[in-house]
């Protein structure tokens, strides 16, 4: 992520003034960024390198790798290349199995390792106003109902109108084997910015039952904010990104306000 600050003062109330800002930063070597997913659906990984300051560009894609998907049940398959920076196959996750993915781009290996999950289960999902102090807040909240019998870890994510609007991730050791509470901070009552929901607006819930090590991962992300640290490597060979065999659930609701109850807890 990039960031730029600028400071403007003003002199006076009727006199104004210019003055030219230099920014001084430092070019960042440009990083590979690998996105690795595998399903029920199928497999999709994604080849990118970061841009420099100067390119408008977000990323560049990768168009010239080898990626190589191999099993613990003995899956081993070369994933073709699709288009803009996407190697896509119909290779399809076998739950408990290890698949481990090697990216090779110029001569370079990158690996991750990850464990295909159970498909989870959602119990439900509502809007709900809550108070807090002196102001209501909406929430989004999403019941799961925790696979049993073992450790878990989950991948929540909020789309809106088909842009990602709210996500995070969850393990199971507040309450295993039973049901678990996801809450998502919507907006405050009253607000008005392009963030809060109108009538109409189409929410998409997506659900993954993730392994450890991408929970690790996207748990790190999640911090980035409060410790001002990269995320935790998920890959060999210093690429940054992560891969992970998962299963999936989704869940669609247009949003009303209609709909919104008011806190019952």
């Amino acid at each position: 992520m990039r960031r730029l600050l600028f400071i403007i003062i003003c002199c006076g109330v009727f006199l104004s003034c210019e003055k030219e800002i230099v920014i001084d930063y430092h070019e960042a070597e440009s990083r590979l960024v690998i996105e690795g997913h595998l399903s029920a659906s199928g497999t999709e990984i994604r080849v990118s390198k970061t841009n420099a300051m100067s390119n408008n560009a977000i990323s560049s894609e990768v168009n010239n790798a080898v990626v190589k998907l191999t099993g613990s049940d003995g899956t081993m398959a070369i994933i073709p290349f699709s288009r803009d920076g996407y190697y896509r196959s119909k290779l399809k996750g076998i739950v408990g199995t290890q698949y481990q993915l090697d990216v090779e781009v110029d001569g370079q290996h990158y690996i991750s390792t990850s464990t295909m999950q159970r498909t989870p289960k959602m119990n439900a999902f509502r809007l709900v106003w809550k108070k807090m102090l002196t102001e209501r807040y909406l929430f989004g909240d999403l019941r799961l109902q925790d696979l049993p019998n073992e450790s878990n870890w989950y991948f929540m994510h909020i789309y809106r109108n088909g842009i990602g609007y709210r996500w995070a991730v969850m393990k199971d050791e507040k309450n295993p084997n039973k049901e678990l509470q996801q809450l998502f901070t919507f907006f405050r009552d009253g607000d008005h910015d392009s963030d809060v929901l109108q009538d109409g607006d189409k929410l998409r819930v997506v659900i993954r039952a993730i392994d450890q090590r991408a929970y690790d991962y996207l748990y790190s992300m999640q911090q980035m904010t409060n410790t001002n640290t990269n995320p935790v490597d998920n890959f060999t060979g210093g690429c940054l990104g992560y891969f992970s065999a998962y299963g999936e659930i989704e869940y669609y609701q247009d949003f009303y306000y209609s709909d919104v109850v008011e806190d019952d807890e």
